[in-house]
């Protein structure tokens, strides 16, 4: 089955940015009839995505690119990464042009069930215990989005007995207007990405974009316990459901007796949850009830919850050996994420951390590194934590030029019963192109130990 593109009201479409997300798009734009025009700036002409829409017929332009580009086109479809600050996109909001990413084309092309999520942490996790829920309930799902796969591509041979669960980020929300899920999820928001959108007021209406079409006959699934979440739903039309992990909510999901609740459903004992960390209850909370206003049921939920330990890189179990567990989290790329991962333990801590220098200080980890008897310091970072370790103090504090090397140097001193855990508080791209190479290479650290 293919889902055509009904009602786009642009037929001149610039894509920017090719990678992943952009060849894809720029694939279904091109045999649903569109006149598409590609500009990358680092591709070359050898690549197999540019020799394909050559083939296609879409015209690619490389290199910097020229703002001539703009005068024979109706839309941008910009990758999400592409700051809006870009010279070309500047020129195109003088001109009125509208900038939009991929996203919005689902609005044009599927209707089927959508549960789209967001929120500065948890949303990978959260996005993954959805889709196995229902998979366990007998829900012909699929998972797309930020979570790897492109959703243009996903939503064009959707057929329509399936249910699209989206992961989103602030970026590919920025560009959308009509976009309606079903479902849509709010799972917190703290400060985060303002080197993109400026500020915390801008990063909040980024993520409010993803109720903002949403009518009363669909649902939003709330935190009620972050402040921020609540002040933005306020406009929400939807029909809204809260959680909760700190009070009781009739209305919504909350904790009671040791065990999570919807409404006056009991979905599990928090004894029988696989995945470590208070704040993943939040997440199952989020997840649980986004499932089930979907179609699934109590012991698919159950089924998931008593057997999934966790997301690669998120908090991931890698193995135990002499008696210490390691614990990647190498999605932990700002403070925030690895504050909340030191919480998720109570045994004694060997952090390591490090990455890329984005200017920022990291003395609001003091108050959670007490219970870190170790800590690895590595990458551009490492002097400015080493100073932050120094004010607690830590008690033992070692600095290395590499992720392996500092892996070894805190499984040397590690003792039975520590944990060796993993979350540099800050972006991989001083050393890795992503946080998933620099996962993979602490696990083949660990495995090679």
């Amino acid at each position: 089955m293919v889902n055509h593109i009904e009602g786009f009201p642009y037929q001149r479409i610039l894509v920017l940015g090719l990678a992943k997300t952009g060849t894809a798009v720029s694939q279904v734009l091109k045999k649903e009839g569109f006149k598409v025009l590609v500009s990358d700036l680092s591709a070359k002409e050898t690549d197999e995505n540019v020799k394909v829409l050559k083939d296609l017929g879409v015209t690619v332009h490389l290199g910097e690119p020229s703002l001539q580009l703009l005068e024979d086109v109706d839309v941008i479809i910009k990758n999400p990464g592409i700051p809006y600050t870009n010279t070309l996109l500047v020129e195109a909001e003088k001109k009125h042009l509208p900038i939009l990413t991929e996203i919005e084309l689902l609005a044009y092309m599927i209707d089927v069930p959508i549960i789209a999520i967001t929120g500065s942490n948890g949303k990978t996790t959260t996005t993954t215990l959805t889709e196995k829920m229902l998979a366990k309930s007998n829900k012909n799902v699929v998972a797309a989005g930020n979570i790897g796969k492109v959703a243009t591509d996903i939503a064009y041979e959707l057929t329509q007995d399936q249910t699209l669960v989206l992961e989103l980020s602030s970026f590919q929300l920025m560009g959308v207007n009509n976009f309606r899920p079903t479902v849509s999820v709010l799972l917190n928001l703290f400060e985060a990405h303002l080197d993109y959108h400026g500020d915390f007021s801008a990063y909040q209406e980024a993520k409010a974009r993803i109720f903002r079409a949403q009518q009363s006959t669909d649902y939003l699934v709330y935190n009620a316990d972050n402040e921020a979440v609540s002040h933005a739903v306020k406009s929400a039309q939807a029909t809204k459901i809260p959680f909760s992990s700190k009070r009781l909510l009739k209305n919504g999901g909350y904790i009671k007796n040791q065990a999570l609740y919807f409404k006056d459903t009991k979905i599990i004992d928090i004894k029988d949850i696989k995945l470590v960390g208070d704040h993943n209850l939040e997440n199952i909370l989020a997840s649980s009830i986004s499932a089930l206003l979907t179609g699934a049921t109590i012991e698919g939920i159950r089924a998931v919850l008593t057997t999934f330990t966790g997301v690669k890189h998120r908090l991931q179990f890698v193995d135990e050996k002499n008696g210490v567990k390691y614990y990647n989290d190498s999605k932990a790329t700002n403070t925030l994420a690895t504050i909340t991962a030191l919480e998720a333990f109570r045994s004694p801590i060997r952090l390591i951390a490090g990455g890329l220098d984005r200017g920022n200080g990291f003395d609001d980890l003091i108050p959670h590194l007490k219970n870190v008897s170790g800590i690895y310091l590595y990458g551009e970072t490492k002097d400015k934590l080493k100073e932050t370790a120094t004010k607690v103090p830590v008690p033992h504090i070692v600095t290395g030029e590499s992720l392996a090397e500092v892996t070894l140097e805190a499984a040397k001193d590690a003792q039975p019963g520590e944990i060796v855990l993993l979350s540099p508080a800050c972006a991989s791209w001083d050393q890795f192109s992503n946080f998933e190479i620099r996962g993979d290479i602490f696990i083949e650290a660990v495995h090679t130990l």
